[in-house]
């Protein structure tokens, strides 16, 4: 049975499963790293910690990149009504970037840094050695020429077809997301200089154009599990994501308090960023909104209720924990600490890991010629993958945020006589470790669970 109103659409799966591939993944480095926290010499030999931390981070970012292509290949041509460009062109850059993701992560696990530095050519171009952008310049070059026809086949897709809203955010969002990477081409010798542009990948991608591609994607579930007009939930997608914009671009000033950059960042930075909650307020209230008003009952319980966990989880994550830190003269305090880690962990995976579930948990039934829901057994062990991974979520947040507490508490506002030092701080902080460690394997089970759903059929009976 073919439930794809657009063939071309089916480019859209091998994204999605290597996606989830990748997921896996992270989830397993993430628990390394965290068992390295309270047990320092675990695997030491073979995976140090800032090679699982690098091998973490950058499948996070790879595997929500491979979702965020998979969910533009899938709604695009259905809101252009018309067939993608070049079906045979995005399977091409699938296998390039899989490539590219592959062997880069390969050589951080069996070489030194140093090595791959030096093999990949790194002095003619250097651009490695930086958080998030550890990736080798040839890897990165990689990255650009994919993201270029990834455009390019979009761009003409929407060009021959239907001009939507959704699309045009769509298409907005994954513009900036391509030309803010170029500034990971740029490395100056001064580490303040080189932090100031640094962030303009890493906030600006993460508080900026990432949020456009997420609130596409969330318009164009709701569209399609509520049946609420069209128009409605565009003029909401408008209003969002110019909050999302005019906070979120100003707001990278909270990343620059202390760049010996000048003292009005302070200011701009505190008042853009305490701002930044509110479109993920507004996220919450048009997404309930929407399935309030909605005009049919979609089989697909379980990509509404993803639908609306995003969200949910979105709002807290990068709203309230985002704003906990966010003003300068708490900064001073909390900057770096285990606070900042609560926040980027429940802020990823309320943000953009769980957009990227919704758009693959609404198409993946399509796409695997099933209809428009798995069945309902399936969709029961999907919703348990969804409360075991977000409640799992919750107390990682919690955890790590109890941890920050004490650390800012123990290592850097001492009562009376002198600090503690970073290890001996660290030493305090192994409850919360221990506890962030269970709360992991759990999420890990809430995926697996996630994964198993897709597997599920109910056997029709037979007369």
């Amino acid at each position: 049975m073919n439930t794809l109103k657009y063939q071309s659409q089916a480019v859209a799966k091998p994204y999605f499963i290597f996606a989830m591939i990748l997921f896996v993944g992270q989830i397993l480095f993430g628990l390394i790293m965290g068992l390295q926290y309270v047990v320092g010499d675990f695997l030491g030999g073979l995976i140090p910690f800032n090679v699982a931390r690098m091998v973490h981070t950058n499948l996070l970012i790879v595997w929500l990149l491979f979702g965020f292509m998979g969910a533009a290949y899938y709604l695009v041509p259905e809101e252009a009504e018309t067939e993608l460009y070049s079906p045979k062109l995005a399977i091409i850059l699938f296998w390039i970037f899989a490539a590219a993701g592959v062997l880069t992560i390969l050589g951080y696990l069996l070489v030194p840094y140093s090595t791959l530095a030096d093999i990949t050519f790194n002095e003619l171009w250097p651009t490695m050695g930086r958080e998030f952008l550890e990736q080798p310049t040839l890897t990165k070059i990689g990255i650009v020429v994919v993201c270029l026809g990834f455009l390019f086949n979009l761009g003409m897709t929407i060009l021959k077809g239907r001009k939507t809203a959704i699309n045009m955010v769509m298409m907005t969002g994954l513009v900036g997301l391509a030309v803010f990477f170029l500034f990971a081409f740029y490395n100056p010798t001064n580490l303040a200089l080189d932090k100031y542009f640094w962030w303009f990948v890493v906030h600006l991608w993460v508080e900026g154009v990432w949020e456009l591609i997420m609130g596409a994607i969330l318009a164009y579930v709701l569209i399609k599990v509520t049946g609420v007009d069209r128009e409605v939930i565009e003029k909401w997608l408008y209003v969002i994501i110019a909050m999302a914009l005019i906070s979120g671009i100003l707001g990278t000033g909270h990343h620059f308090y202390w760049l010996m950059t000048p003292e009005y960042w302070q200011w701009v930075g505190s008042i853009f960023s305490a701002l930044e909650p509110l479109p993920f307020f507004a996220m919450v209230l048009y997404a309930f909104n929407m399935v309030n008003r909605r005009r049919r009952e979609h089989p697909n319980k379980a990509a509404t209720l993803w639908a609306l966990g995003t969200a949910v989880m979105a709002f807290l994550g990068a709203g309230v924990w985002g704003f906990l830190h966010t003003l300068s003269f708490v900064n001073y305090y909390t900057h770096g600490s285990q606070i900042t880690a609560a926040h980027g962990h429940m802020a990823f995976y309320g943000a953009y890991a769980m957009i990227v579930m919704t758009i693959i948990s609404y198409a993946m039934p399509k796409l695997r010629g099933i209809g428009e829901a798995n069945c309902n057994k399936a969709q029961v062990v999907e919703m348990w993958g969804f409360w075991l991974m977000t409640v799992a979520m919750v107390f990682i947040t919690l955890f790590l945020t109890g941890a920050g507490i004490l650390q800012v508490w123990l290592q850097r506002l001492p009562e009376s006589g002198e600090a503690l030092s970073f290890m001996a701080t660290q030493d305090k902080l192994a409850i919360f470790y221990w506890l962030r460690e269970i709360a992991g394997v759990i999420f890990l089970f809430g995926l697996i669970a996630y994964l198993t759903s897709f597997f599920i059929s109910e056997k029709k009976a037979t007369a």
